[in-house]
């Protein structure tokens, strides 16, 4: 298996270069990021845990399923392949917002989807130790009490979402 190649960008998202994954959070380069919230109809967010073997943030709590940018790849269509690797999923996603990469976001300019969906995930388990549904007053009590266990992009966007005031 090859090593992935990242698109480097600017602070404003422009691809200025490529870098190998090694090379880009060795360096802590801007690159790119998705994350896909999954939401059940009765309110909750699918929450995994990452598998003890990533390299980055194992053991930490993030997003329903997320990955990089392919050099290349376009943030949407980057979205539906994680999550159908992570997770077994697909559907319509949603776009929700765009935060601009940053040592908050682990240098990742963070585009963050949601999907409504009832369906059983089959996790990955190279990249997921177990899944979580929590909801609104649960994430509000992740955020407050266990910050340091979530990954830092989840935990931007997470913000994010909290400070808008949980509207879907």
């Amino acid at each position: 298996m090859s090593e992935e190649i990242f698109d480097i960008c600017d602070p404003s998202d422009n691809v200025i270069r490529q870098a190998s994954r090694a090379e880009a959070h060795a360096q802590n380069l801007l690159h790119r990021a998705v994350h896909i919230w999954i939401w059940r109809t009765d309110g909750r967010l699918l929450v995994h845990l990452r598998s003890t073997t990533k390299d980055q943030f194992p053991s930490h709590y993030t997003s329903s399923a997320s990955g990089h940018v392919d050099a290349g790849e376009q943030y949407e269509a980057a979205a539906h392949r994680e999550l159908k690797e992570e997770l077994d999923l697909s559907g319509k996603l949603h776009f929700e917002t765009k935060i601009s990469a940053s040592v908050e976001t682990a240098y990742e300019h963070s585009v963050l989807y949601s999907l409504m969906t009832d369906e059983t995930p089959r996790p990955d388990p190279g990249e997921i130790a177990e899944i979580e549904y929590f909801t609104t007053d649960e994430l509000h009590d992740l955020l407050a009490t266990r910050a340091d266990q979530l990954t830092p992009p989840f935990r931007s966007l997470l913000k994010w979402w909290l400070e808008k005031g949980c509207i879907d």
